[in-house]
């Protein structure tokens, strides 16, 4: 184990994986040389050449385009796009392509492609910088949707999505990059997709969140427990496929379930839970479900930053009104 910065766990993984798998190439846009925009692909160029390591033109349609030629021939193309605001320029390449290549060939073939996704908020950034849209590809069927919350499991995700057969679009926080560090295994290590973690166990309610949204759902935790509550925490990390059984289970020992994003409220990942949850776990609830989220307007600039995202305040009121519901 070695401790790591999330951006340095995720440019481990790789290393790892193009040294481990001759078939893994990179490209993007200023990943090679200059190591990429948050320096995710540093030394990558250097050590495995510009055959492995591409830099692209500034066309994302065409980044993706042609990644998915190399899949389907037989390559693992990890994608960077600078940020998740300049993926719908490749909409119809993932949707209409990469999506649908298992099923339009009958199984025939596969698309072994990842596209990284820096996303959210609390850098201060312009706009299209900001956005937290994982809903929109998560309501695409064939597209695998993966988002990690703490350094090993940005390892192991990012492993474990580059050996995937299908497609995976890999989402990192950008506030993660350099704010977060923890211990992460230097060898091999696979966190599985498809699957949630409960990071801590508790019985009175129910948290659940991803991504960036872990570390203010955790201080509001912390906050809530110095006054006897203890409330059990979800890390989904992994948003399509939805491990809902663990939310069901969950839900059932506690009755109660907030739900934490920075993406819109409307049609969000926690609507989906919201209703999966109204469905089949109704009978045990002693609450209605509470959606802490950001706003169903475009983030906003910096000076109103703050008031959009989630935050240890917002939750806290979350858990202490379904509490006393």
């Amino acid at each position: 184990m070695t401790e790591l910065s999330f951006i340095k766990a995720i440019n481990h993984a790789m290393h790892y994986e193009m040294e481990r798998d001759e078939r893994v190439v990179v490209l993007g846009e200023d990943i090679g040389v200059g190591g990429g925009v948050f320096r995710a692909t540093e030394g990558l160029y250097q050590k495995f050449g510009r055959q492995r390591v591409i830099d692209t033109p500034l066309a994302e349609s065409g980044i993706v385009g042609a990644a998915i030629g190399m899949a389907v021939y037989g390559l693992r193309p990890v994608v960077e796009i600078e940020f998740q605001g300049f993926a719908y320029l490749a909409m119809q390449q993932l949707v209409s392509h990469a999506a649908r290549i298992r099923w339009r060939s009958r199984g025939r073939y596969t698309c072994p492609l990842v596209v990284r996704l820096p996303y959210g908020g609390g850098f201060k950034a312009l706009e299209h910088h900001s956005e937290s849209m994982e809903a929109l590809w998560v309501h695409t069927p064939g597209l695998k949707v993966v988002c990690p919350s703490t350094p090993e499991d940005a390892k192991g995700l990012l492993l474990a999505a580059i050996r995937d057969p299908d497609p995976v679009l890999f989402f990192e926080a950008i506030k993660l990059y350099r704010s977060l560090k923890g211990e992460v295994p230097e060898k091999d290590y696979i966190a599985p997709i498809g699957k949630a973690k409960v990071v801590r166990d508790g019985q009175d309610v129910t948290l659940v969140s991803y991504g960036a949204s872990m570390m203010p759902t955790l201080e509001a935790v912390d906050e809530l427990s110095k006054n006897g509550l203890r409330p059990e925490i979800i890390d989904l990390r992994t948003l399509s496929p939805l491990d809902f059984e663990t939310i069901h289970a969950s839900a059932v020992k506690t009755g109660r379930v907030v739900i934490v994003h920075e993406a819109p409220l409307t049609c969000g990942v926690g609507a989906e839970i919201a209703a999966r949850l109204a469905q089949k776990t109704l009978l045990h609830l002693k609450a209605p479900v509470i959606r802490v989220t950001g706003y169903d307007i475009p983030p906003p600039y910096a000076l109103s930053e703050n008031m959009y995202y989630p935050n240890k305040e917002r939750i806290i009121a979350a858990v202490n009104e379904t509490m006393s519901f």
